[in-house]
């Protein structure tokens, strides 16, 4: 499922290391970013090839593809709550949006398929 592409985008503005993606980003208020239309347009830009990126924008953009390879394994439970909460606010708010993060980050569908189950567990329906 791309949605976990989508949930990375604010949360998991992370750097990779060895297991593990940094936590550095990890206080980013996110109810912030999905509440400001401009801060949130920001990202979006980065994330989408439309603007410039901010440092934790870059990292974020540059761990994704990794991130949605290896199912978040190497994100930290914080990432992935954040992850979920990106998601949903994605669904219910920013339809087009996450259909142009699958465009770029799923073209083929395969993430939006392996993570399904994963997302109706969730509550969320992609």
């Amino acid at each position: 499922m791309q949605g976990l592409t989508v949930v990375l985008i604010c949360s998991l503005a992370t750097a990779l290391s060895a297991t593990t993606y940094t936590t550095k980003y990890d206080n980013i208020d996110l109810d912030a970013v999905l509440r400001n239309d401009r801060v949130y347009k920001t990202y979006y830009n980065c994330l989408t090839n439309k603007g410039k990126c901010s440092p934790e924008g870059k990292e974020l953009k540059d761990k994704l593809p990794d991130a949605l390879q290896t199912g978040c394994s190497k994100c930290s439970a914080r990432q992935k709550q954040g992850l979920e909460k990106i998601i949903k606010f994605l669904m219910n708010s920013k339809q087009a949006d996450f259909k142009e993060f699958e465009r770029i980050y799923d073209p083929t569908g395969e993430y939006r398929k392996r993570y399904a189950e994963q997302a109706k567990k969730k509550g969320i329906k992609v």
